[in-house]
């Protein structure tokens, strides 16, 4: 049976077996408030921007960028009072050499420098196999052109299978808690630990979350999203 749970677990890490819809243009993509009639608190303050950087669990595969994590999230943001756009820049498929190589176009292209960089990335490595040390070499690239920014990071760590065997788990488990450390950045060790387990929060292709399934992980992680926006509007 764990061994049945964490075959799931794997698939659900990756983020995209299949095509996606492109992404949007990162400057214009994500600021949308799709549940804005829910909102029980006035929205005040300055504007907090964040951008939002991963793969298909990101760009919100099979329910659309409108229902997808970071849409989600502002909204739960916003129903704090928080006055946050996320710009979502996920993109179906993305390993963490090809999130370096768009990184900096990502950044260029925005009309401001985002308040908080979510970097959500490294599953793919883990379904191609890529060795842990490739995807560390390549966060820690990410995490230099961010810090050279000036802009806070937070973290969505992934977590590899058993059958991986307890070497690669070990290097892989580790990498997003040592970069962490090493960056100062905040980091949710296992973003999808709320719902891996439960199979009716995904889609039929047990790789990605169903709405439901998003908003439970928007349930479960927008307190420490909260917390890593700056002082001054969190």
């Amino acid at each position: 049976m764990i061994k049945r749970i964490w075959s799931i677990a794997a698939a659900l890490m990756l983020a995209a077996c299949g095509a996606d819809t492109p992404a949007d243009d990162p400057a214009q993509a994500g600021a949308i408030d799709p549940r804005g009639e829910e909102q029980i608190i006035p929205v005040m303050g300055p504007e907090v921007r964040a951008l939002a950087f991963g793969n298909s669990l990101f760009a919100g595969y099979g329910v659309g960028r409108e229902n997808s994590y970071p849409a989600q999230l502002q909204s739960a943001l916003r129903a704090r009072g928080i006055n946050a756009q996320i710009t979502n820049a996920g993109v179906s498929g993305d390993t963490t050499a090809a999130g370096l190589n768009r990184l900096k176009f990502t950044l260029d292209a925005l009309d401001r420098k985002p308040d908080l960089f979510i970097l959500e990335l490294g599953g793919n490595d883990l379904l191609r196999g890529l060795s842990p040390a490739e995807t560390r070499s390549n966060l820690a690239a990410m995490l230099d052109e961010v810090k050279a920014r000036d802009i806070p990071v937070l973290i969505m760590g992934m977590r590899s299978p058993p059958n991986y065997g307890p070497e690669y788990q070990a290097q892989f488990d580790t990498l997003y808690a040592d970069l962490a450390r090493e960056y100062n950045a905040q980091l949710i060790p296992f973003w999808l630990e709320a719902i891996y387990q439960d199979q009716s929060l995904f889609q039929a292709d047990r790789i990605h979350p169903t709405e439901e399934g998003i908003g439970q992980l928007v349930t479960a992680t927008v307190d420490q999203v909260a917390k890593a926006l700056p002082d001054k509007v969190s």
